[in-house]
């Protein structure tokens, strides 16, 4: 005797699966990006990113793409509203919003946004476990799957300058970062960039744990490498801005129901 027959799976095209939204103004464009900016930021509070002053994130304006949104100078990650969002130029001067923006953060982003056209939104944080690998002048080592999306896309700015203040070291920083998604900063922190705020803030939170992996197993044993063939053919699957957006998008979820007043 034949049980019940199980249900039809549903069509495909039936099915949700978050992508990247198309915007149809600049306007509508202005308003994702900053409503994503001021979620990350948020996130970033909750990680325990936010070092004083210390850390910021910037999106590239949609329609005046040589000025950027970032978030005000001296205001709690964990408080920040797309209203308190500040718009400032290339020379971080403030064309829209009520406060000051960080200008030795500012320089370091802008001329990064300059170098980089295809760069959409610059993440820079003294997190702990950045700063531990940055002290040591180290790179992330091919040891996880997570940690093999940076493989050979991570460069080392190695050289301390201290407070970052002129254009000049600015651009020596971009250069150092090159086309890859990622640097370090020696004995300073971590940086990473990407395509849409998500993508960013997601290279962010990958790469910090990826230090904290890579810190916990050498000073647990002798980690196991994984080979370049691997490294690379992994990197290909899971290196990628839509990878990152699409591993974001629970974080997303997550802040903007919790605290919608992020929204302003």
């Amino acid at each position: 005797m034949h049980g019940p027959t199980p249900p039809l799976p549903l069509p495909t095209d039936r099915l949700h699966f978050a992508m990247p939204p198309l915007h149809e103004s600049a306007e509508d464009e202005r308003r994702h990006r900053k409503e994503r900016l001021a979620g990350a930021l948020r996130i970033f509070g909750r990680a325990g990113f936010e070092d004083g002053v210390s850390g910021h994130i910037t999106a590239r304006d949609p329609e005046y793409t040589d000025c950027f949104w970032v978030n005000p100078f001296g205001m709690p990650f964990k408080h920040v509203t797309v209203d308190d969002l500040v718009l400032a130029n290339q020379d971080g001067q403030v064309i829209e919003g009520r406060y000051h923006v960080n200008q030795a953060a500012f320089t370091v982003h802008a001329q990064v946004h300059a170098a980089r056209p295809d760069v959409v939104a610059v993440a820079h944080c003294h997190s702990v476990y950045g700063r531990a690998l940055a002290a040591l002048g180290d790179l992330i080592d091919p040891l996880t799957q997570e940690s093999c999306a940076f493989y050979e896309d991570l460069a080392l700015y190695d050289a301390y300058t201290g407070v970052t203040v002129d254009a000049q070291e600015g651009r020596r920083i971009a250069a150092a970062l090159g086309s890859r998604k990622a640097l370090v900063l020696r004995n300073h922190g971590l940086l990473t960039v990407a395509d849409s705020v998500d993508a960013a803030a997601w290279w962010f939170l990958s790469l910090e744990r990826c230090c904290q992996v890579q810190l916990t197993a050498k000073a647990a044993g002798r980690p196991v490498l994984i080979d370049h063939k691997a490294a690379v053919a992994t990197r290909e699957q899971l290196g990628g801005d839509l990878v990152a957006w699409i591993n974001y998008q629970p974080l997303w979820q997550d802040i903007s129901r919790a605290e919608p007043d992020l929204l302003g």
